[in-house]
Order: structure tokens, then C-alpha cells, then sequence
């Protein structure tokens, strides 16, 4: 049985990153769970953007110059739902403007707006319905600490916008995703939701003392996990070691699933390969077949269907 093939703010390779084009597009691609990342808004819309920052995705500094805090950032938290609304989504750039990934989606045109979580569930759920194919979501809550910080607790309605879209159960296809572990516990043990959850885990070598990633990601660590959690979403250089050119297995999986936990590292990415690998195909491969790996996150959800189509047909070989 292949990886569950989960699209990274949609279909992020080519078209702007968690617009519904992107999500439509992964969709009809054939992803098997389409991803959503929530923050909050001034009015307490909750919003589907990768930061709880706008400028680097949308036009907001044109649009509402001076509005940005004293780090000369544009905070969603600073701007009500009608005025996210007025915002063209383009793709994401750096601080000095130019595009992260040169080769993408080169526009901001009218199809690609933010829209709150529960217009995307909407979608998603009638997209599914029209077109006769389920598919999963994988939502992931947003430095839920900070929030609380600027007057906000998302995660009680985050968690009531998927029940009343009808994710209610365990077995209701979502996976509920944080890296605060805190938040997770409280998920599960004060809100009591019965939901898949899933901790994602950061690159090791980020310095911040509340998230000590190397611990989580040893036996003890996810022993831990599992009293919890129902999966890892790892960094994915956490799965393997480079010596002398050679790529090895990292423990990591191996352990995870000795303690009955799910492994969807993340990000797969056509122009963006991990050190160690000289094509995708070798990097989807090496951890599909030779790590096992349970599920994984993409930019290109096509692409790696198509070598899980290759990789998992009968007789291929290793």
C-alpha cells in the first residue's frame, strides 16, 4: 500500500500557495488529503494563510501602507476580514521581493483571494461531492500561544468549524496538525476531541527552548507522543544521514512505528531537493520503499503519484 500523498497548501507548485485554485488543482490531481494552515484575524475570522503574516503573499503593503508593526511586518491579527478579502494572493517572496521559488506561478489575479477555514471546507467538501471522490483535510493550527498572546484562543473554534463540517470522529478523514506538543495535549485531554492528531517536528538544529525537537524524535520522545498523538510529521532531513556521500536510514521511522505512530515528513519539492538526493524520483523513492514512510507532504502532488504509480506497481523493483 503507497504513502498517503497530502498537498502542501495545495497544489503549491503551481499555482499560489492555499488559494482554492491550488486546493482545486491538487484535488483534481488526485491528492488524498489537501492541507490548510489557520490564523486569526482582528475581527476573529479564522484564515487560511501559512503565517500569521501577510506581506509576504499578498499585495497588503500596497494596498495599506503603514499598517505593518515596528518589525515591519503586516500582521493578519491587525486586519479585519473585509480587508484580507481586498488582498491578491501572489507567490511567496522574500523579504527583499523576489520570488522564493523563481520557476512558479508568476501572477496575483483576481482568482487567488484568502478565504476563511470554513469557506474552504465548503469547497472542499462540494468539490468532493461533484466530482464522486472523497478526499481527506490536514489542518494545522497556527502558533496557537501567540494568538492567546494577542487575545485569541483559535483552537476551540478551529475544532467547532470542523465539526459542523462534519469532522467529528476518529475515523472522519482529517488529520489535526501543530507543532506546539502543549497544544496537542490540550487537544486531546482538556477540549477531549476524538480527532487524529498529529505532531509536527521542526529542523533540530532551531534554537528555542520550549520545542526541543532532537528529544521528541528519540525512543523515550515518541514513546511520549504516542499517549497522545496519532503521527509524527517530521523535518524530513531527520529521516536519514549523509556520510561520504551515502544516504542512510535515521531511526526515526523504524521507532515511531514500533510505538504505533503514523510518519509524514515534510516537504517534498521538485526545486528544492535535500542534501543527499540529485533527483526527486531518488528522494521519493529512498523514503517510500526504503524508509516506509506512511504519508508525505508535496508542492507537486502529481509528480509524486507518479512515481507511487511506478514505485508500488506490481514487480518493481527495489
Amino acid at each position: 500500500m503507497r504513502p498517503v500523498v497530502i498537498a502542501h497548501r495545495g497544489a503549491s507548485g503551481y499555482l499560489p500557495e492555499h488559494t482554492l485554485p491550488a486546493k482545486a488543482l491538487a484535488y483534481a490531481m488526485g491528492a488524498d488529503y489537501l492541507e490548510q494552515d489557520v490564523v486569526a484575524t482582528r475581527d476573529d475570522q479564522l484564515v487560511v494563510l501559512h503565517d500569521i503574516h501577510l506581506d509576504r503573499v499578498t499585495d497588503v503593503a500596497r494596498r495599506f501602507p503603514g499598517r505593518n508593526r515596528s518589525d515591519g511586518r503586516y500582521y493578519v491579527r491587525d486586519f479585519d476580514m473585509d480587508e484580507i478579502r481586498s488582498l491578491k494572493v501572489h507567490e511567496r517572496t522574500n523579504p527583499d521581493g523576489s520570488r522564493v521559488y523563481p520557476g512558479r506561478f508568476d501572477s496575483a489575479g483576481e482568482p487567488f483571494r484568502v478565504h476563511t477555514f470554513a469557506e474552504e471546507l465548503e469547497f472542499i467538501n462540494d468539490l468532493a461531492a461533484a466530482a464522486g471522490r472523497p478526499v481527506g483535510v490536514y489542518p494545522e493550527i497556527k502558533a496557537p500561544e501567540w494568538h492567546r498572546n494577542e487575545g485569541v484562543d483559535v483552537t476551540p473554534q478551529f475544532l467547532e468549524i470542523l465539526e459542523r463540517a462534519g469532522y467529528r470522529s476518529h475515523d472522519d478523514p482529517v488529520y489535526v496538525q501543530c507543532f506546539d506538543p502543549r497544544e496537542l495535549v490540550r487537544i486531546r485531554k482538556t477540549l477531549g476531541s476524538p480527532l487524529k492528531l498529529v505532531q509536527l517536528i521542526g529542523d533540530p538544529r532551531d534554537n528555542d527552548p520550549r520545542l526541543d525537537w532532537n528529544t521528541l524524535l528519540t525512543r523515550p520522545g515518541l514513546d511520549q507522543l504516542a499517549a497522545v498523538v496519532d503521527g509524527i510529521g517530521p523535518w524530513i532531513q531527520s529521516l536519514y544521514t549523509v556520510q561520504g556521500g551515502r544516504v542512510s536510514p535515521a531511526p526515526v521511522v523504524e521507532q515511531a512505528h514500533a510505538v504505533g505512530l503514523a510518519v509524514h515528513p515534510y516537504t517534498f519539492r521538485l526545486d528544492e531537493l535535500p542534501p543527499g538526493f540529485d533527483s526527486f524520483e531518488a528522494l521519493v523513492r529512498f523514503c517510500a520503499r526504503d524508509l516506509a514512510i506512511d504519508g508525505l507532504f508535496t508542492d507537486f502532488p502529481d509528480q509524486v503519484l507518479e512515481l507511487f504509480r511506478r514505485i508500488f506497481s506490481a514487480g518493481a523493483s527495489n
